[in-house]
């Protein structure tokens, strides 16, 4: 019979000095996978998101959601007694994670240079708006600022409206991405090595990571890319078309997807069409291209235009909403969703895991801790505190 690991990272030991979005996402991350992970907030308040909507029972989603199958404590940093706690939990610890601003740790004594001294193989992982280096280093940043500054705002939108950020926050999130997928490769190079190392993520680079193409249009044309709306920059048709009930997303990025498509539609003709043999002249024709897709899909429904390409096998999706996204069934086949039992807000539905490991399977195993809630569990089992040791370090404030 086949043992079954219990996550890929089960028995890395983490520490967890990161709070709003790019941080526990990340530290979520590596929970999921098995990661031990020890996250410390400051007392009284905690985290920026147990504040931030939505509530139930006084907890908040937001962080429900961000920080499970993680153990929290709380510390005050910026005490004596606090800061050598956090430094005695950093010899225990594989990986330590923060993202404060540049300079914030260093103040407090918690930065890389001061770790490795008493950990010579920790893993150091820093993620802010701009980085550690470079004439921005200090601004203080939020997702927004990083999507605007690392050019995805530029890009996104109509072009006779403002630009919009995306949806949700997506620089917090790809910071976030970046800094597990680093932090994971700077373990498996420890263990051939036995060097641990620093690591530095800025929003603001990995936003400008993922600008597609958009980069090198500019840099080999010397085109600025400019708001397209749902076009794709490199591809034709590939946009939003209006139905009789809503909009269908169409995606064809070569000519045998063209092909399909306008076979569905009755218009063989185009495929010979002069303007459309090819992706590039169907880019550069498309003004007169989109309102003959346009005129066949509105006199349809998203569905039966869905189910008539489906069918093709042309790329085709109706714009789901979140509602019908917790009902889809690719979503429940994937165990996309999952319910967690959390001891004050009852039973919370959240986004699963979307990494699906067949020999060793992430798991969620424990809901997002109340403040403090293992506070005394984690100084007694790592540092050997007593209870009345606990008792002292709490009647003075530090924890």
């Amino acid at each position: 019979m086949k043992t079954v690991v219990a996550g890929p990272l089960q028995g890395i030991k983490v520490l967890d000095f990161t709070r709003v979005y790019s941080g526990p996402y990340c530290t979520m991350l590596l929970a999921d996978l098995g990661a031990e992970i020890v996250k410390i907030e400051m007392p009284k308040n905690g985290d920026d998101t147990r504040h931030f909507l939505p509530f139930k029972n006084n907890e908040s989603g937001y962080y429900m959601y961000l920080n499970r199958n993680k153990q929290g404590i709380t510390l005050d940093l910026k005490n004596d007694r606090g800061r050598e706690i956090a430094l005695d939990l950093a010899k225990w610890a594989d990986v330590v994670v923060e993202n404060y601003s540049p300079g914030t740790m260093k103040r407090l004594g918690l930065d890389y240079e001061t770790i490795r001294k008493i950990n010579p193989n920790v893993i150091y992982g820093s993620i802010s708006g701009f980085g550690q280096t470079g004439p921005y280093r200090d601004r203080v940043a939020y997702d927004a600022v990083a999507q605007a500054m690392g050019g995805l705002m530029s890009v996104t939108g109509y072009p006779d409206h403002p630009p919009v950020k995306v949806g949700p926050s997506i620089a917090d999130a790809n910071a976030g991405i970046h800094m597990a997928y680093a932090l994971m490769a700077a373990l498996y190079c420890r263990e051939k090595t036995g060097q641990g190392q620093y690591v530095d993520v800025s929003m603001m680079d990995t936003v400008f990571s993922i600008l597609e193409n958009f980069v090198v249009q500019y840099t080999m044309t010397g085109i600025v890319p400019q708001r397209a709306g749902n076009e794709n920059l490199a591809s034709a048709p590939f946009d939003a078309y209006p139905t009789i009930d809503d909009y269908v997303i169409i995606a064809t990025a070569n000519d045998n997807l063209f092909h399909k498509l306008v076979r569905v539609m009755e218009r063989e003709d185009l495929i010979t069409d002069e303007r459309f043999v090819t992706n590039l002249k169907r880019k550069q024709n498309y003004s007169q291209l989109k309102p003959l897709i346009s005129g066949w899909t509105e006199k349809h429904t998203t569905e039966e235009v869905t189910e008539l390409l489906v069918h093709a096998r042309v790329p085709v999706a109706p714009i789901l909403t979140i509602d019908q996204l917790v009902d889809d069934p690719q979503i429940k086949a994937r165990d996309m969703l999952v319910e967690i039992d959390h001891p004050i807000a009852g039973k919370v539905t959240t986004p699963g895991i979307p990494v699906k490991f067949s020999e060793t399977p992430g798991t969620i195993r424990t809901a997002a801790p109340m403040l403090g809630q293992h506070t005394d569990v984690v100084l007694t089992k790592i540092l050997g505190l007593t209870p009345a040791e606990i008792a002292e370090l709490r009647n003075a404030a530090v924890l």
